[in-house]
């Protein structure tokens, strides 16, 4: 299975660490797994599942059928219809406009997501000041 998921990551063109990003785990994992240290979980395949739904689970699981889902020749990277792979429409990394274009081949960067989590207001509880001989003072806010 470890072999599968590298042959998919360099058919979207994707570096270990875009590839562990875009699927949302940890470049760590990837890694390991591409070692042998470990072996590929279920989340690894939901993972890949739910970022290119266009993959074959038999394929990917088992190594059974074609990369694609409906794809007739596994050996090709396009379609029975001669186009493009079906994961392209997923693969949009929505690269700025603003971003000057050297040529086609030109590799798309993703999108970083900043989430803003609400957390309520923390307070100081304590300051305390260490000296360099040894010793040191705490400060404990007023109420």
């Amino acid at each position: 299975m470890k072999d599968r998921i590298l042959e998919l990551m360099k058919s979207q063109h994707m570096t270990q660490q875009t590839f562990a990003n875009f699927l949302g785990i940890a470049p760590a994992t990837l890694s390991s797994i591409f070692n042998g240290r470990t072996k590929p979980t279920l989340n690894i395949v939901e993972a890949v599942k739910s970022k290119l739904p266009g993959v074959s689970t038999d394929w990917l699981m088992f190594g059974a059928g074609s990369m694609y889902q409906g794809e007739e020749n596994s050996s090709s990277g396009e379609n029975p219809a001669g186009g493009a792979s079906p994961l392209e429409p997923v693969l949009d990394f929505g690269v700025s406009s603003a971003t000057p274009s050297m040529d086609s081949g030109q590799k798309n960067i993703p999108k970083e997501i900043v989430k803003i989590v609400d957390k309520p207001q923390r307070k100081i509880t304590e300051i305390r000041i260490f000296f360099d001989d040894q010793t040191w003072e705490s400060f404990v806010p007023k109420k």
